[in-house]
């Protein structure tokens, strides 16, 4: 494996996965500059070591390496690109041989072009979406499901492992990454829709929830789905770690790339439906568990 501790390596996007991801960059030994457009939460983090870039270009212009970890495509364009494309992201100040590695869950056709596009710049591309939640992202123990040119592995292979306690290669060219990706989250999302699902009946029929959770949890039915989100429906507490509008998202990327090739997804057709309607009752920003609240009839567990 190839050591780069001389590279310096930028971060953009600070939330719940960015965060810890930088924290694991920071632990490594690496020259780290981050961005985030909550300027107060960059000022933040690197109380404890880093610097904060002020803008996009600048911290394009800093690193040798640039990880983004923001909600989706049409974010990572603007990271690339600036708003609207006006040229105001890191893309126009990368020096040329630099790595961009793209963590968003997005179309695959989307990342093969974004390859090309950035080739054309002179710049290296790393397909690599992430999933294991906040805590592995804290830890550096998350999953790394990537795809890239023998080159940019070559360059940030040592950044992608101090992230990640999982790099898989499952390509040597843009969109398998995001193919397994969004696989993962076609099982993620119909997985939550069937704990939500399950945790409902019982409800219905009078079953106590925490017994109904103890029995699951120690049965073949259970799933690492059930096991956490329903934790959070027997807390009340939905507060946002994976928000119901990102399953919307997610199982319409699944549906989208599956509907290319009029490939059949029952099953996901009926989840991205849950979430849908979970989002247009008015709960699209909360924890994803909360596509439980769309079934009548029931009385949840409150908040204590």
């Amino acid at each position: 494996m190839s050591t780069t501790p001389a590279l310096k390596v930028g971060l953009v996007g600070l939330g719940a996965m960015g965060s810890g991801m930088a924290a694991s960059l920071r632990r490594a030994g690496h020259d780290l500059h981050v961005f985030d457009v909550r300027h107060e939460v960059a000022q933040a983090f690197v109380r404890d070591g880093g610097v904060a870039c002020p803008s996009l270009a600048e911290l394009g212009a800093a690193c040798d390496v640039v990880v983004s970890v923001v909600v989706n495509a049409a974010q990572t364009e603007e990271v690339l690109f600036g708003k609207d494309g006006n040229g105001m992201g890191c893309a126009a100040t990368m020096k040329p041989g630099s790595v961009f590695v793209m963590c968003s869950t997005v179309d695959p056709n989307w990342s093969v072009a974004l390859e090309a596009r950035l080739e054309q710049l002179g710049l290296m591309y790393v397909d690599a979406p992430i999933s294991g939640g906040a805590a592995k992202a804290a830890s550096g123990e998350m999953t790394m499901m990537t795809a890239a040119q023998p080159e940019a592995y070559a360059k940030c292979e040592a950044l992608l492992h101090a992230m990640a306690a999982k790099v898989y290669k499952l390509g040597d060219s843009a969109g398998a990454g995001s193919k397994v990706k969004i696989i993962n989250q076609l099982l993620a999302g119909v997985h939550i829709a069937a704990a939500a699902e399950a945790m409902a009946l019982g409800l219905r029929e009078g079953v106590a929830p925490d017994a109904l959770y103890e029995v699951i949890t120690h049965s073949a039915g259970n799933s690492w789905m059930f096991e956490n989100r329903m934790a959070h429906v027997l807390a009340g507490d939905y507060t946002p770690l994976s928000a119901v509008d990102i399953f919307v998202k997610d199982l319409g990327l699944v549906l989208d790339m599956a509907r290319a090739s009029k490939f059949p997804l029952p099953l996901s057709s009926t989840a991205h439906q849950m979430f849908m309607q979970a989002s247009t009752a008015g709960f699209a920003r909360e924890d994803d568990s909360a596509v439980i609240k769309i079934f009548p009839g029931i009385e949840l567990p409150q908040k204590s």
